[in-house]
């Protein structure tokens, strides 16, 4: 035995055993078929690096306690005696109590195909068949209560092959850790490849055919998903939820549950059972319980961290039902994988995967897809969130732009329609308004060229200021004027198209006086059918202090209709094959002329109505209109 406190004698042995390990490969190759002597020595090296590696790890925790954790001459044997680790010519892997990952050195990781840290943090017992896991824990538990090394065979199965080794776990004492550790220094016998079933010797090789499928369907998958998630109607928390539990039901697992933390608390947004199993009360039993009382809820919430369980030990870890039952149990389930529904350090809930007994239990790379499948819905439910704050705002917005009813204007008939368009709500920049003014009545139709809440908020500015302005003025261009000199010393940086008028009762009451900033004309409708349009014109508010605005006067005779729109109708798209056409001022000329003698309300709608038929149903932009109609 090399004296532990002999760094050089240490550096030797690390020398020899490499050479005589690499000696061993190549007897392997040259003659496989008799692999009985080259065995026996290499279990014989086997215990030699672990003698090494006990020595290596026993004069480590004494060098740092010479040195009292200061920078001292020591600092060169703590690197040589990590070298010695991370260069053993022998797969060693340290775990903790419970069986988790700590450190894997360069040979562990070119044995198992896994890129350095790659399996830090994982459970090891996930690295061991199915069929020697039981053997595994014993042997665990063996080695923590009696402290004496245990040695025997097993299986790692690992990227698509296992691979038979002498495993040999060593309790032993880390620097720098809290509590016991294991050593399992591992020594490939030979590999079995899925195809045959035959132990050859371990190859140079990449992934067989069946891990590469098996990626290929994991990368389907997720693509898959992410489709979903991007979809328009999945822009609704639910249906995002429904639809990614469906699929992931589908794929991967028989049970699949969705809970969500709303108002700072947690609760089951989704549970599927197995389609072809009587599940239907259960299911209802299961979609009633609150998940916090279930623990691996609790802690995938608590650590952000996702676990899996290829085995079910504990079957309480998921809650019980009100009967006492273990719902994992009722479930029937064999294996558990729980991931977070996760938007960067933000935790929106926990996806929770059952597989029933018969089924090949969940694995690492179950638990590294879903994790991903993780994060991606919890981008789609952040984003989600972002659009329903914003779908919320615009309707608070909306209610201060828009009348909430229209008043009555002595001797006329007025009615309106807003429509934000087809697709998701935006905050948008269109408004109508009627409101008295000095002398008698104000309308109009305009809206900011954009979206969203700057819009709006300049929408209800211009909306606040016509009706502020018209108190002291009689006279809709002088207004309008003003209105403009004081968007444009705001500098939004936004322009405004509108369209006002001024109606007084009385004797002038067929008189309008109309104002436009770079609106579309209003239309009158004739009492004979007739439709003709006004002169419009002019700039749209806050690009230039003074700009002059365009007023003129126009005469309504008893029944005749005023019409005025925004620029969503006279520039909304067809259906297919006329998307190249706007719905323009001659297709509402036509319909206008079949509307003769008809009440304000019944434009609005047969205007409406054709601008659906047009665009197939589909009207994408907003759409203001108004008309008012002389009744006497």
């Amino acid at each position: 035995m090399t004296d532990p406190n002999d760094l050089p004698a240490l550096e030797q042995a690390l020398s020899g055993l490499t050479a005589r390990i690499s000696s061993l490969r190549d007897a392997r190759s040259a003659y496989p078929g008799d692999p009985g002597p080259t065995l026996d020595a290499a279990l014989v090296e086997l215990d030699t690096a672990r003698d090494l590696l006990r020595a290596s790890i026993g004069e480590l925790g004494k060098t740092r306690r010479r040195s009292g954790g200061k920078e001292s001459s020591s600092n060169r044997e703590l690197k040589l005696l990590r070298t010695v680790y991370r260069t053993l010519p022998v797969p060693v892997i340290i775990l903790d109590t419970a069986g988790t990952v700590r450190r894997v050195n360069a040979e562990a990781s070119r044995l198992l195909g896994s890129p350095d840290g790659y399996l830090t943090g994982r459970a090891f017992p996930l690295l061991v068949d199915v069929s020697r896991r039981a053997a595994f824990r014993s042997h665990l538990t063996s080695v923590l209560h009696t402290g004496e090394t245990a040695a025997f065979p097993s299986r790692l199965t690992h990227q698509g092959r296992a691979h038979n080794v002498r495993l040999v776990l060593t309790q032993l004492r880390m620097p720098g850790e809290p509590q016991e550790m294991i050593a399992a220094v591992a020594l490939p016998v030979e590999v079995l490849t899925p195809e045959t079933g035959l132990a050859v010797p371990e190859p140079e090789h990449s992934p067989d055919e069946s891990f590469i499928m098996g990626a290929a369907r994991r990368q389907e998958l997720m693509s898959r998903l992410t489709r979903l998630l991007l979809d328009e109607e999945s822009l609704s928390e639910p249906v995002a939820l429904i639809r990614a539990g469906r699929l992931l039901a589908s794929h991967t697992a028989d049970w699949v549950f969705a809970d969500v933390v709303r108002n700072g608390a947690v609760q089951r947004s989704l549970v599927i059972g197995p389609a072809n199993q009587p599940v239907a009360r259960l299911v209802q039993t299961l979609e009633r319980m609150d998940p916090s009382a279930a623990p691996l809820v609790s802690h995938v919430l608590a650590s952000g961290c996702g676990v899996v369980h290829e085995m079910v030990e504990d079957d309480t870890q998921f809650g019980v039902l009100p009967d006492g039952g273990p719902v994992l149990h009722a479930a029937r389930a064999g294996s558990v994988l729980s991931v977070p529904i996760q938007a960067g350090e933000e935790v929106h809930g926990v996806i929770t995967l059952l597989r029933l007994r018969e089924r090949p239990p969940f694995g690492l790379a179950d638990l590294a897809l879903m994790e991903d499948a993780g994060a991606h819905i919890g981008l789609a439910l952040r984003a989600q969130r972002v659009f329903q704050g914003r779908a919320q705002a615009a309707d608070a917005l909306q209610t201060g732009v828009l009348p909430r009813t229209l008043p009555d204007v002595p001797g006329y008939d007025v009615a309106a329609a807003y429509h934000t368009g087809a697709g998701p709500k935006a905050i948008g920049g269109e408004f109508y308004d009627v409101f008295p003014v000095k002398g008698g009545w104000g309308f109009a139709v305009g809206g900011v060229v954009g979206q969203g809440e700057e819009a709006a908020s300049i929408t209800a500015m211009v909306r606040g200021g016509l009706r502020t302005l018209s108190v002291w003025e009689d006279d809709p261009g002088t207004v309008v004027a003003r209105l403009n000199d004081a968007l444009v010393a705001q500098d939004t940086g936004m322009f405004v198209m509108v369209a006002a008028g001024f109606v007084t009762p009385g004797r002038r009451g067929g008189r309008v006086r109309l104002a436009s900033a770079g609106n579309h004309p209003p239309a009158v409708l004739k009492n004979d059918g007739g439709v003709r349009y006004t002169s419009g014109g002019g700039m749209p508010l806050g690009i230039e202090t003074g700009t002059e605005v365009p007023v003129e006067e126009v005469a309504l005779a008893l029944g005749e209709t005023l019409v005025l729109y925004s620029d969503g109708l006279a520039g909304s798209r067809g259906r297919s094959g006329q998307a190249e056409l706007a719905y323009g001022e001659s297709r509402l000329t036509e319909v206008l002329a079949r509307c003769t003698g008809q009440p304000a309300a019944a434009v609005v709608k047969a205007v409406e109505e054709d601008q659906q038929a047009f665009c197939g149903g589909q009207v994408l932009d907003e759409t203001t209109l108004m008309a008012l109609r002389r009744t006497r």
